[in-house]
């Protein structure tokens, strides 16, 4: 563990540990007296949140307490023992709960179980964080999640929307989901997985064989596409969800309902 330490505070200092600091500062994810559930789900992105946090707590100034909460979906006893191993390797003890969330989402979205199985996983990672007494869920959605969610929302689902840093929670009152990697790359993340040397699952679910037809892998490959030929579209498409100028937009919602720009020449 002292190794894995050492590597983040000098090989992946600049690329790992200062982005994930920038975020929690700029976005003000982390407060004192918060207690944080990091959802652990078995991939390296939720990992290193969970390294990066622990460390955050030793060197970041601000006292706060979290757990590794992970849910077991239905996995298979090779899958949920891989996820074990890998948090006992990274010296994070890790609280299992147990739901039936694939077998469910695979009854009632055979299709395409992906939505419900987000949709309820997300629900009992709410639960379980608030009957511990947290306040905060942590996930480990990164920048090139963040980028992916602006296109997707734009070419497949017709609006400008972004994945947001840090929200409220709707069902649980004084519930906030945050996302300390908002600003960290996934190659980066992906070149301190292999100087581990660790293993971890892409995806538990048995549906995982249809990543490479979903519209997200399509986005991704669009994007790379779209980056190698210039490299500052990647930002350009963040940079547009932070600086939305609504008189040059044709519509928008707010808590006061729907407008359009025709409510001007009113």
């Amino acid at each position: 563990m002292e190794e894995l330490e050492t590597m983040l505070h000098t090989r992946f200092a600049k690329r790992l540990r200062d982005p994930f600091v920038r975020a929690v500062r700029e976005y003000r994810l982390i407060a004192p007296g918060d207690q944080i559930a990091v959802c652990i789900s078995g991939g390296k992105d939720s990992a290193l949140l969970a390294v990066l946090l622990r460390d955050y707590q030793k060197y970041g100034g601000v006292p706060f307490e979290m757990l590794c909460l992970a849910m077991d979906p239905g996995y298979a006893p090779e899958n949920r023992r891989q996820i074990e191993e890998n948090m006992a390797r990274l010296g994070l003890p890790v609280e299992f709960f147990e739901t039936n969330v694939l077998r469910v989402a695979g009854r009632h979205a055979a299709k395409n179980p992906c939505f419900l199985c987000a949709k309820m996983r997300r629900g009992h990672l709410y639960a379980q964080a608030a009957a511990r007494g947290c306040n905060k869920i942590a996930l480990g959605h990164h920048y090139d999640d963040a980028i992916e969610t602006v296109l997707m929302g734009l070419i497949y689902g017709g609006q400008v929307q972004a994945m947001l840093p840090r929200l409220t929670s709707e069902n649980y009152p004084g519930m906030e989901l945050i996302r300390p990697l908002y600003l960290t790359r996934e190659a980066d993340v992906l070149d301190w997985t292999r100087a581990c040397g660790l293993t971890f699952l892409p995806c538990a679910c048995p549906a995982h064989t249809r990543e490479g037809d979903t519209k997200r892998a399509e986005i991704k490959a669009l994007i790379a596409e779209l980056a190698a030929k210039n490299p500052q579209i990647e930002a350009n498409i963040l940079n547009a969800v932070k600086s939305v100028n609504v008189k040059k937009v044709l519509g928008w919602r707010d808590e006061a309902g729907a407008h359009s720009f025709l409510d001007r020449f009113m």
